[in-house]
């Protein structure tokens, strides 16, 4: 407690007060390492170079918030939901972690004010901050570790920002919305899908490509045909997103 009041009379006097207070506003909690939470929204086109030749930015730290951000909600999800099976709680953690989804947690967060960047394109930028998301996330885990950033994740962010429930049952026939997005953006798209029979066995595999305007955007396998077309659907709506 001594520790911690000590720290906040310090940033008081600070030069970094406000970065400070920013992160204060944003966790909910005193940071230890500040250096960490810096370097978490700098990006890697504001890199900075030491004299030692080490390279600044937050691209380390993103790989590692990916990881644990990946953990956390995997962590979360079996507990939450534990009837469900492995399928739903795949497609459920795969909403949470989209592209779109960061961003846009990133931005009720209020991360993008303290993001360091030198690009000039508007959708880089949003994209940006959902890779800052993720830094964050890694520096909160090098800070207080992996208990402290799970009950960050979950309060602080999903309790307050996602509608669990809402996204749970969202439409999954994905399917059904790839052919409607290629109806109404006037796309061509197309399934190629083959038999894959195990060697020495009579169960058959299935596995499907989606095919946009000659190239390959999704890829998927299943026990059925259909099964095999929903996954490749699924990651080609991924990639559209993204």
């Amino acid at each position: 407690m001594i520790r911690s009041l000590i720290q906040l009379v310090i940033s008081i006097f600070s030069s970094d007060r406000v970065f400070y207070f920013n992160m204060v506003r944003i966790l909910g909690f005193l940071p230890g390492k500040q250096c960490l939470y810096e370097i978490a929204f700098i990006h890697k086109s504001a890199s900075t170079t030491l004299k030692n030749g080490q390279v600044i930015n937050n691209e380390r730290l993103e790989y590692l918030g990916d990881a644990i951000l990946d953990a956390v909600i995997a962590d979360y999800l079996y507990t939450r939901f534990p009837d469900k099976n492995e399928g739903f709680l795949t497609q459920l953690r795969a909403k949470l972690v989209k592209r779109k989804m960061l961003n846009k947690l990133a931005v009720n967060l209020g991360i993008a004010p303290l993001l360091v960047s030198r690009t000039n394109a508007d959708q880089s930028k949003i994209n940006l901050l959902g890779n800052a998301f993720e830094a964050l996330i890694g520096a909160i885990y090098l800070d207080k570790g992996y208990v402290r950033t799970k009950r960050y994740v979950i309060k602080k962010v999903f309790n307050k920002y996602v509608d669990l429930e809402k996204l749970s049952i969202k439409e999954s026939d994905f399917k059904s919305r790839i052919i409607e997005w290629a109806q109404k953006n006037k796309q061509e798209i197309s399934f190629v899908s083959i038999e894959n029979p195990n060697e020495g066995s009579n169960i058959i595999h299935y596995t499907a490509k989606l095919i946009l305007e000659e190239k390959e955007m999704g890829k998927g396998s299943g026990h059925s045909k259909k099964e095999a077309e929903q996954k490749a659907a699924e990651q080609a709506l991924s990639n559209i997103d993204q």
